[in-house]
């Protein structure tokens, strides 16, 4: 729902990172990667050399989108030092991981460097890359924003914890206005930056973390045919296609996947005059699994007004998805074709990060999506009276 609010991404290779949300691009297709080792160097290809201190991980890896999985790489870290090299056919956000921290990167051919303390991420400087300068220009332009807003989300997780309902709404408010400012002050960017692949990155984030077709289609067109063009570009598109088919005002998209008892469900007959929370988990998500209170909560305040929730988990353990299940205490109906990240009904609603909801009108129509917190409570509160 917002920046920041702890999400999962997918790729299919599985669990991507579960986190912060960042302006990560999380499906580029560079179907040209290679990934030669850290010592062999490319005058056609990119060098990446790194001094953090304070990196105590002996190995640290990275990771880069290519097509819809992704191509990991490892370097021995010693005291803080550590290199790559390869070649990638066009600019692309890529991720140094360790087992406690990660790092972003615009990563692209030529000699790239980064210094800097490992407890600072963010002010990790990063140079040789035009695509990173653009990045961090872009940064700057709304870092009086994020300034605000990221101390609202540490005191949005202990009134969370209090279960304090109206101290939630009151931030998320506050959060919601901070949000605005700031896709405003992005879509500006886009507007000015057209052939940048970071503009192409951000509309990729956008409809990662918060699908909104029209909007995102208007400022895909608005780049220039380069980037359009690109093999990052081409993948957009055809998520934006998808999203199309799911976006609000669109008929819901049907499916039948089993239930817990391997019995199918077909949602159209679910769908009977009332309003339907289509909601997508997994046991193995931390931030759905602390979001399924709330989801609960409103359950319960509205199932005998005409609510129904029907779960879609991207499992693929049965004992894990059920057993999750008992523990969060959720008596509405779960399906699952137990393919986790290939889950057919995510695929069908272009479900790339969890979790994620779709709320459905008595007449089979998308009528809202992505709500979280109080928010949903909210919408359930405005639609039955």
């Amino acid at each position: 729902m917002k920046k920041n609010m702890p999400i999962s991404y997918l790729t299919s290779s599985g669990l991507f990172r579960t986190g912060l949300i960042s302006a990560g691009f999380i499906g580029a297709a560079l179907s040209g990667l290679t990934l030669t080792g850290c010592k062999q160097t490319s005058k056609q290809g990119f060098t990446l050399q790194a001094d953090i201190t304070g990196l105590k991980d002996s190995l640290i890896y990275l990771i880069i989108p290519a097509g819809d999985s992704t191509k990991k790489d490892s370097a021995i870290n010693k005291n803080g030092h550590f290199e790559f090299s390869g070649s990638i056919p066009e600019p692309a956000m890529a991720y140094l991981e360790t087992k406690e921290r990660y790092f972003e990167l615009f990563l692209e051919n030529g000699n790239i460097t980064m210094t800097g303390n490992a407890d600072s991420a963010d002010k990790i400087k990063i140079t040789g890359s035009a695509s990173q300068t653009e990045y961090d220009q872009l940064k700057a332009s709304i870092a009086n924003i994020t300034d605000q807003e990221d101390p609202l989300y540490q005191v949005y997780d202990s009134v969370s914890k209090l279960k304090d309902s109206a101290a939630e709404s009151n931030i998320e408010k506050k959060l919601d206005s901070f949000r605005m400012q700031r896709r405003e002050r992005i879509k500006t960017y886009i507007a000015n930056h057209p052939k940048s692949p970071v503009s192409l990155n951000e509309i990729n984030s956008m409809a990662l973390t918060n699908p909104d077709y029209p909007v995102q289609e208007k400022l895909f067109l608005s780049l220039d045919t380069t980037m359009q063009n690109s093999a990052a570009g081409k993948t957009l598109a055809k998520r934006l296609a998808t999203l199309k088919k799911s976006a609000i005002g669109q008929p819901f998209i049907d499916f039948t996947q089993n239930d817990m008892n391997d019995k199918p469900v077909i949602f159209s007959q679910y769908n009977k005059g009332k309003y339907v929370l289509l909601d997508f988990w997994a046991s193995w998500c931390g931030p759905c699994r602390a979001e399924n209170p709330n989801v609960l909560k409103a359950y319960n305040h509205f199932k005998n007004k005409g609510l129904q929730i029907l779960g879609v988990s991207l499992d693929s353990d049965s004992t894990k998805w059920k057993e999750a299940i008992r523990k969060d205490g959720m008596p509405w109906t779960q399906v699952s074709d137990l393919k986790g990240h290939k889950n057919e009904v995510a695929a069908q609603y272009g479900i790339e990060a969890i979790p994620f909801n779709f709320l459905v009108s008595p007449d089979g129509i998308i009528i809202a999506k992505n709500m979280r917190g109080t928010e949903l409570e909210q919408k359930l509160a405005e639609l039955i009276k």
